[in-house]
């Protein structure tokens, strides 16, 4: 049974996570070493974390939809994709090692956040689609939806620069575009936790309920302040997940 003074540490948890995910992502730089440092092995951890942040990713989803930043009608073949695509990468990594990820991903990420950087105007205003929707939906829906089902970290950050650079999206439309994928892919993966029995249920609801209020949050920062608020908030948070993935691979 779980100790009653863990409770607020994990709706505390959700909150901020809840909050920082909505805006750029990353939310599972605070969740996961929390839920691992209570004790619990890292499948349950993997699927405790994914079951809140399933209650962070919808609950942004909705508020975006319900302040009219996303039409979910136009995202309906996306997150058809991202499903499927984290379905398999869920089960690829049952028979994969992931140690080549752990080793490139830093080194895109930090790519992304140069990128980011010197092109200061990348989503500050719409611009023309780089490629057929149609095919966008299929090549990132599938092709992130399985990264994030295999590996998962940085996951929002692809998504948010593939809208940008793909479909010419602003960063506020790509963010709010991004967390419905990101609901579409957690679900997924989560479906596949639940069937191991990998999930603590009061935990993960726990912190799910801090995670509904932190995006709500959230969003509703991004939706109010665009472009100037979300640009530093996303750049610190891939600078964050690039030094945690470059210190868990190297400083061993």
């Amino acid at each position: 049974m779980i100790k009653a003074w863990r409770l607020p540490i994990l709706f505390g948890t959700g909150l901020v996570a809840g909050f920082v995910d909505s805006i750029a992502g990353g939310g599972g730089l605070i969740t996961l070493p929390v839920l691992l440092s209570l004790g619990m092995g890292p499948q349950a951890a993997l699927g405790t974390n994914k079951l809140q942040a399933s209650f962070g990713s919808g609950s942004a989803s909705w508020h975006y939809a319900k302040a009219k930043a996303v039409p979910l009608k136009d995202c309906f073949r996306g997150f058809l994709f991202s499903l499927f695509g984290a379905a398999v990468g869920t089960c690829l990594v049952q028979q994969r090692d992931t140690s080549f990820l752990q080793r490139a991903i830093p080194v895109l990420l930090i790519a992304v956040a140069l990128f980011t950087l010197f092109k200061p105007q990348l989503g500050a205003e719409e611009r023309r689609p780089a490629m057929p929707r149609g095919w966008f939906d299929l090549v990132f829906g599938l092709g992130i939806g399985c990264y994030d089902g295999f590996f998962g970290p940085g996951t929002g950050t692809f998504w948010t620069i593939a809208f940008m650079l793909g479909l010419g999206f602003n960063m506020t439309k790509a963010t709010g575009y991004t967390k419905v994928m990101n609901f579409a892919s957690n679900l997924s993966s989560l479906a596949f936790f639940i069937a191991c029995g990998s999930v603590h249920w009061l935990e993960g609801l726990v912190m799910g309920t801090g995670q509904l209020i932190g995006a709500r949050l959230g969003a509703g920062m991004v939706i109010s302040r665009g472009t100037q608020f979300i640009r530093p908030v996303f750049l610190s948070v891939v600078l964050a997940l690039t030094f945690k993935l470059l210190y868990t691979t190297y400083a061993k």
